[in-house]
């Protein structure tokens, strides 16, 4: 492998030459954002047209009012709203809602409501508590979407038919036969065709060529409607059609008119209902977004602002006379996908629906009502989500599910949330009460398996199971919950003293095999601060005796022989007759904020640690290098014969911060002949920016960057040193890069290396490694990686972390 040239200071060229290429960039990258905002915007249009007539048919509103609540979410809810990818507008989880509305109320009346509801949503907004919201159960939400979609599906399927809707839907239900009997055939022909046209389309887009290509790009909802549409018009069927008022007759919002509590519950209604699903869908949009790649990066949705946002666009809608807005999943997901980077795409689709409503209503007067009608039968059927449905059932959440759609579909909206939360309330106290005790010999000992929650409800049982253990017994008890109140626990104590003044032997094993003992107030939390904390304070007598920092270490030692010892004495001495068998070889910074045990979930034998100075390994052969670094990597790699090999940097690195000075690692002291090791690092960084890994997700800053280089030079100095290029080679031993981030917690993953792309001739890789950051259930955690120790095994996380 080539030796790096030392660091070059960054070329800066006073002319104007570098100025105008900076400026002729930038317009570009404006010109290209710009651009892909535009496309966008033209995709979600052609999707939202069609769509925002058809939920205004389905709710009984004035077409117009479809248009309008379109137009009012893309550029007030696009402008004001803190998802920026988010498209906001008619929504058809709000279908129902606001057809009991009108029915109940009038449609200026509901107009009022939608501003009440905004109104609500600001103050909401103001108060920050969208997070709130998200703590609905999922169950719930998908079961309030899918009794809104059966709702929807039946009242449509008798105007796609030719027939009028029914009041509710189980009067739909009870008429759907005899309109079965007696279809209209023009219209049943043109929404079948709407239907056949929605379902082909996806299949379409793979055909090979320009006509998979042109299929691509024009949605599946306006081609289903387009082509109705032109049907109907070429052959002149006489079938019921759009009919758009003058905008010189369109209603305004009135004088709210009824009984208060029916009003206010309208309003809270589309509060809830508006304000969940727009919520949700930021969240959805937020993973949809990070996962995507590209240069851009999108923030993360400021959940208090968009609810900010949704308020202002259902204050204008309803004083504009348009219907109640909602984030919408649908298109913000073909948003997303079409390429948009910044909330610009969702204002100019809301101007292109402006525009449309205006220029275009001879148009979209031909469109047939029963084509709006398959449109949205379409959606409805697709809000039962298959995938809802198997997510909730493996999570046992289908009671839950079931429960909020068939209270909406036969109570309600808002009484059907009602009925999902108080069925999830009583499925979550019957699991917390439901605790299973079983009695088995094993050989001379009796094993009491608790599984489950032990709580009070329980003590009856539990105390029947242990009176089942013979007297002077060896008894082992398993608790395999994650919760135990203050009566089972004396239960538990009371029958073990008693148990062993009789001549047994008793043993409470909690989960992994830890010893349940009483709890203390004054025990160490998991990773509590070391300076200061009461566990590190000196005996009273020894307060004087030592200076600060001695007090402070022996208070800790004290704490771990009186804490920790007992847990991870077993394990200790296994090793201790073992001998250390580690897997990995983890190098890293000797940073102190750097805890290797707590942010790999280790314990004692797990990693072979090797700590310097800005985790830096020195190129072989180099008469300047520590042959300390060298010699662990040689009795890692062939002594103890690891299969991995990670090397971790972190964030604020103070090694890396002297490296950016220009004459830091040129001092002729300890520490500048020990950093120049780091020289390659920015070397690589200054000279080969296209080689410079980033972080998925978010931009980095210029030290972030050069600790990401860093993290990735000494991977490839690691393949210098010939007993790893050997391993490497024969495919018995992986490299890894990871980052951590101190300030945010949070651990950052890079592929094994070397990258599949190769290298180039000068070293540099050949594709800009990318650092991915680790979610809770992407690795093993704590508990399943030390439950391979079996339950006598004490060992707690990094050494036991009680």
């Amino acid at each position: 492998m080539p030796t790096c040239a030392p660091a070059r200071p960054p070329h800066h060229d006073d002319g104007a030459g570098g100025h105008e290429d900076s400026r002729s960039t930038l317009r570009a990258r404006r010109r290209s954002r710009h651009a892909a905002d535009l496309s966008a915007s033209v995709t979600v249009f052609l999707i939202a047209l069609p769509l925002s007539l058809g939920i205004a048919l389905t709710a009984g509103a004035p077409l117009q009012a479809g248009l309008v609540a379109a137009a009012v979410g893309g550029i007030v809810g696009g402008r004001l709203g803190g998802a920026p990818l988010q498209i906001g507008g008619p929504a058809a989880g709000l279908t129902v809602v606001t057809a009991d509305l009108i029915a109940t109320h009038g449609w200026r009346t509901t107009c009022a409501l939608t501003v009440g509801a905004g109104l609500v949503q600001l103050l909401l907004g103001r108060l920050r508590v969208a997070r709130s919201a998200l703590a609905v159960s999922p169950a719930i939400v998908h079961g309030m979407l899918a009794g809104i979609g059966v709702t929807i599906a039946l009242a449509q399927l008798h105007i796609m038919l030719g027939g009028t809707p029914e009041s509710s839907p189980v009067a739909n239900a009870l008429a759907l036969p005899g309109q079965l009997t007696e279809p209209h055939p023009v219209a049943l022909a043109v929404g079948s065709l709407t239907v056949a046209v929605l379902l082909a389309w996806p299949h379409l887009r793979r055909l090979p060529g320009r006509p998979g290509r042109w299929t691509g790009r024009l949605p599946a909802a306006l081609a289903a409607v387009g082509l109705a549409t032109a049907a109907a018009s070429l052959t002149d069927l006489r079938v019921a059609r759009v009919d758009l008022p003058s905008w010189q007759s369109h209603a305004l919002p009135g004088m709210p008119e009824g009984a208060f509590t029916g009003l206010l519950a309208g309003v809270l209604t589309i509060t809830v209902v508006s304000g969940v699903q727009t919520l949700l869908s930021a969240v959805a949009m937020d993973k949809l977004t990070a996962s995507r790649t590209g240069d851009t990066q999108v923030p993360r949705a400021d959940l208090d602002r968009e609810l900010r946002g949704l308020g202002a666009s259902n204050v204008v809608s309803g004083a504009l006379g348009g219907l109640p807005v909602a984030g919408v999943a649908v298109r913000s997901s073909a948003n997303v996908a079409a390429g948009a980077v910044s909330r610009n795409s969702s204002i100019l689709h809301g101007v292109w629906v402006m525009l449309a409503a205006w220029l275009a209503v001879a148009l979209l007067e031909q469109i047939p009502l029963a084509a709006l009608a398959a449109l949205v039968m379409v959606v409805g059927v697709q809000m039962v989500n298959i995938t809802h449905i198997r997510t909730v059932t493996r999570h046992r959440e289908a009671l839950v599910y079931a429960a909020t759609l068939a209270g909406v579909v036969f109570l309600g909206v808002l009484e059907g949330v009602g009925l999902g939360i108080a069925v999830a309330v009583t499925v979550a106290l019957h699991r917390l009460a439901r605790t299973r005790v079983s009695v088995e010999p094993a050989g001379d000992t009796h094993r009491v398996r608790v599984r489950g929650q032990l709580t009070f409800l329980a003590v009856p049982r539990l105390s029947r199971a242990l009176a089942q253990v013979p007297e002077g017994a060896s008894a082992r008890v398993e608790l395999d919950g994650s919760f135990i109140d203050h009566a089972a626990f004396e239960t538990l104590q009371e029958w073990r003293l008693s148990h062993e003044a009789r001549g047994g032997s008793a043993e409470l094993c909690g989960r992994e095999g830890r010893q349940i003992a009483e709890p203390s107030s004054h025990a160490c939390s998991p990773w509590t601060p070391w300076r200061n904390h009461h566990c590190t304070r000196p005996e009273a007598e020894e307060h004087h005796a030592h200076p600060p920092h001695r007090r402070q270490l022996l208070g800790g030692l004290r704490n771990f022989q009186r804490r920790t010892a007992p847990l991870v004495r077993a394990e200790l001495a296994r090793l201790a007759e073992e001998g250390q068998r580690p897997s990995q070889l983890f190098l890293t910074c000797a940073d102190s904020r750097l805890v290797t045990s707590m942010i790999t979930s280790s314990g004692p034998g797990d990693l072979f640690t090797v700590r310097n100075v800005g985790n830096l390994v020195p190129l072989p052969g180099d008469e300047r290098q520590d042959a300390s670094v060298a010699a662990a990597i040689e009795y890692a790699v062939e002594v103890l014969q690891v299969e991995s090999i990670t090397v971790c940097g972190h964030s604020g690195c103070g090694a890396m911060q002297a490296l950016q000075a220009t004459d830091s690692a040129g001092q002729d002291t300890a520490l500048g002949r020990w950093l120049r090791h780091g020289r390659p690092s920015v070397h690589r960084m200054t000279e080969h920016p296209a080689s410079v890994p980033r972080i998925a997700g978010r931009n980095a800053d210029g030290l972030e960057r050069l600790c990401l280089t860093n993290i990735v030079q000494q991977l490839e100095h690691l393949l210098a040193h010939p007993p790893v290029a050997t391993r490497v080679a024969e495919g018995r031993l992986e490299l890894h890069g990871m980052y951590f981030h101190v300030a945010e917690a949070q651990a950052y993953v890079m592929d094994p290396w070397p990258p599949s792309g190769g290298a180039a001739p000068d070293g540099t890789a050949l594709r800009a490694p990318e650092f991915v950051p680790v979610e809770g259930g992407d690795l093993r955690s704590s508990e399943e990686h030390h439950a391979r120790r079996g339950c006598g095994s004490e060992v707690e996380a990094a050494g036991a972390r009680q």
